[in-house]
């Protein structure tokens, strides 16, 4: 690969085939030398699952004209991790890119999300890592608005860098006839999903469920991916793995957790 090219590894979790992760290859290729590691089925909701229970399978795939495609039989964590021993072994790609997700990934749904588990796996890594997802859930969205966004995302990144275990959470409003306004710096909006289990009967009379529900916000700040997003803004949130309540660690060594084995 040329060495006056960034290396920039493409995965998803809508599958080698969905459309976003080949507008995200075609916008990348303007940018870097391309190598995609990606499931080879849909794996929306996966969050950072890893396969530990059954052989993992990596073949190559000519997709994408001109670029080396790998399409992987388990989650997109797996596409990381393969990508990074097996794929690139001694050398670190300069940066990894997740998407182009069909639907939204803003607030809790970063969480159950398997665009941004393979962002944050390249975070682990110690790579700078970017998911990108788009507003529309169809499977032939229009992304036709999203180049421009996407490359000054990337750009800065390339340029100005990410502090290691972080990953940028990118969402972009849907295509209409309202032009996008801009990009905003965001933190997560506190919420939840509001779910429900419809309950149904196969042909074989067979009781199973089928989860739906609806996204509940609970929060009012002007700072949010989803006030964002809502005012036709891209939304960037930086995230990490680190879980840590830290706010509350002082307060919980003031618990008295003193006891005595018999």
């Amino acid at each position: 690969m040329s060495s006056s090219k960034p290396t920039i590894l493409v995965a998803n979790d809508d599958g080698i085939t969905a459309p976003g992760i080949r507008t995200l290859v075609n916008i990348m290729k303007e940018i870097g030398e391309v190598v995609v590691v990606a499931p080879d089925s849909p794996q929306s909701g996966m969050g950072h699952a890893i396969t530990i229970g059954n052989a993992l399978r990596l073949d190559e795939n000519d997709i994408f004209e001109g670029v080396k495609a790998y399409e992987c039989s388990g989650t997109p964590a797996d596409c990381i991790k393969l990508a990074k021993h097996y794929i690139f072994k001694d050398k670190k790609p300069d940066l990894v890119v997740s998407g182009i997700n069909h639907g939204s990934n803003s607030s809790i749904s970063v969480i159950y999300s398997g665009t941004m588990s393979a962002a944050m796996e390249g975070a682990i890594e110690g790579i700078p890592s970017i998911g990108f997802s788009l507003c529309d859930y169809g499977h032939q969205a229009d992304m036709s608005h999203v180049k421009p966004f996407i490359k000054a995302v990337v750009e800065n990144v390339l340029k100005q860098g990410i502090p290691k275990g972080i990953a940028l959470n990118v969402n972009i409003p849907a295509k209409s006839a309202e032009p996008i306004k801009g990009i905003r710096i965001c933190r997560q909006t506190l919420g939840h999903w509001g779910e429900e289990f419809d309950e149904r009967e196969d042909p074989y009379g067979r009781r199973y469920f089928w989860l739906t529900g609806k996204f509940v916000n609970q929060d009012k700040g002007q700072d949010t991916d989803e006030w964002a997003l809502k005012n036709n803004y891209v939304s960037i949130v930086p995230c990490q793995c680190d879980l840590t309540a830290h706010h509350l660690l002082s307060s919980l060594n003031e618990w008295n957790l003193s006891t005595q084995e018999n």
